[in-house]
C-alpha cells in the first residue's frame, strides 16, 4: 500500500467520523444524547441534558468531518496536516477526559469508550506522520493527487 491511499484512507475515516456523530448530534441532540451509540446511553449517565453543549458538539465535529472531507478529495499536503493536527487538538483531551471518567459505566461499555475514542487520535497521527514524512519531497510534488 502507498502512503497517497494509505492518507486518503485515514482522512476518509476522520470524515466520516465527524460527519456521522455530528450529524447526529446537531440534527437530535436529545436522541444522541439518550441513546449513543446504538443504545448504550454513554451520554446520559455522564451529567444532564444541555441542548446548547450538545449542538455545538456537534457542529465541531461536523466541522472537522467537513475539513477532512475536503482533505479527502484534494490531498494537498498542508491541508491534510491541518486536519490531522486540528482532530488530535480534539480528540486527546476528549479521550483523556473519558479515560480519567469512567466510573459511570459497566466493564464492558469501559473497554468500548476507550477503544473508540482511542481510535481517531491514532487515525489522525498516521495522517499527520503521512503527511509530515513527505517534507522532503520537491514543493511542486507536495500534493498527493
Amino acid at each position: 500500500m502507498n502512503s497517497t491511499f494509505v492518507t486518503r484512507i485515514g482522512v476518509a475515516i476522520l470524515a466520516l467520523t465527524g460527519l456521522a456523530v455530528g450529524g447526529y448530534a446537531t440534527v437530535a441532540p436529545r436522541h444522541f444524547y439518550d441513546e449513543f451509540p446504538f443504545g448504550r446511553a454513554w451520554i446520559a449517565v455522564d451529567g444532564p441534558f444541555n441542548e446548547h453543549l450538545l449542538r455545538d458538539f456537534g457542529a465541531l465535529n461536523l466541522a472537522l468531518g467537513v475539513v477532512a472531507l475536503c482533505a479527502v478529495f484534494w490531498l494537498a499536503r498542508p491541508l491534510v496536516i491541518a486536519t490531522a493536527l486540528g482532530w488530535l487538538v480534539y480528540s486527546v483531551p476528549h479521550l483523556g477526559y473519558h479515560v480519567f471518567n469512567l466510573d459511570h459505566y459497566d466493564s464492558e461499555d469501559q473497554v468500548g469508550l476507550v477503544v473508540t475514542l482511542v481510535a481517531t487520535p491514532v487515525v489522525a497521527l498516521v495522517v499527520l506522520l503521512l503527511g509530515l514524512r513527505d517534507r522532503s519531497r520537491p514543493a511542486a510534488d507536495r500534493n498527493y493527487s
